[in-house]
């Protein structure tokens, strides 16, 4: 089964030059682990990547999803936004049914 990766926003990338990650051997991990309040939640970290890694980079910086969480991903855009509340990485997913006010937790 094929699947579509996600797409990673140019401001996503801005941000990632902005706090340095590369610069500090880093790639911005975006993984779905099982748990949450909807059963599914992102984990989102700075990290380096690893051998089954889908490797995503562009301003010379990278992101990276392991191979168990891209198809919870696929077609899903990784954006950074900036709101009154905070700022923060998003992930904007055509396959969750659901999701919870925090943001990070979703249902499939």
């Amino acid at each position: 089964m094929f699947t579509v990766p996600p797409k990673v926003t140019t401001r996503a990338f801005e941000r990632l030059a902005e706090i340095g990650a590369s610069a500090q051997g880093k790639a911005l991990r975006v993984a779905v682990e099982g748990g949450g309040c909807s059963g599914f939640q992102y984990e989102i970290d700075l990290d380096e990547a690893k051998e089954d890694d889908l490797v995503l980079s562009d301003k010379g910086e990278t992101v990276v999803i392991d191979s168990v969480s891209l198809p919870f991903l696929a077609d899903a855009v990784i954006d950074f936004t900036e709101e009154l509340i905070g700022a923060r990485f998003v992930i904007n997913n055509p396959n969750a049914t659901s999701s919870c006010g925090c943001g990070t937790s979703f249902s499939m």
